[in-house]
């Protein structure tokens, strides 16, 4: 039996998506993420005082945070942003963890804010056409420059 679809199949459109995040408490990630990155809370369960699951979400982008049972820890996440030097700014003022400031890149205009458990928000929005590309940051903290030539080399 093959299992190849035939060009005129349709499949089934998704919906959207909700990472979860694994957080070592979701009491202080809701604070974090409430208090320094402008989420609000959707729900907790099982209850006010000691959930171990959350909904969090702000404008469209909705995460679930996980006490330690689902996900993994250091989790990326990418979230289409706005205006991502505006989101700098309220981070910056907020206290938020930033990692890496906003960066041009080929894909996007985009920057990197870590939350307790070190999980990282990869926030970004259209690429800045007439400026350079910038260096990377990689999940070990490691910069990473663009050569001519399409690799890249160590940063020190």
């Amino acid at each position: 039996m093959s299992t190849a679809t035939s060009p005129t199949e349709k499949k089934i459109a998704f919906g959207g998506v909700t990472p979860v995040l694994r957080v070592a408490s979701v009491t202080a990630s809701i604070d974090y993420y409430t208090g320094a990155l402008g989420f609000h809370v959707d729900f907790k369960f099982p209850n006010e005082s000691a959930p171990f699951f959350a909904s969090i979400s702000r404008g469209r982008c909705h995460l679930f945070l996980s006490d330690g049972d689902q996900g993994n820890p250091g989790s990326w996440v990418w979230i289409d942003g706005v205006n991502v030097e505006a989101v700098y700014d309220e981070f910056r003022a907020s206290g938020a963890k930033i990692r890496n400031p906003p960066t041009n890149y080929e894909w996007a205009l985009e920057m990197q804010v870590e939350d307790l458990d070190g999980n990282v928000l990869r926030i970004g929005s259209d690429r800045k056409k007439d400026e350079p590309i910038g260096d990377w940051l990689d999940m070990h903290g490691v910069r990473w420059r663009k050569l001519p030539n399409g690799s890249h080399e160590r940063v020190i």
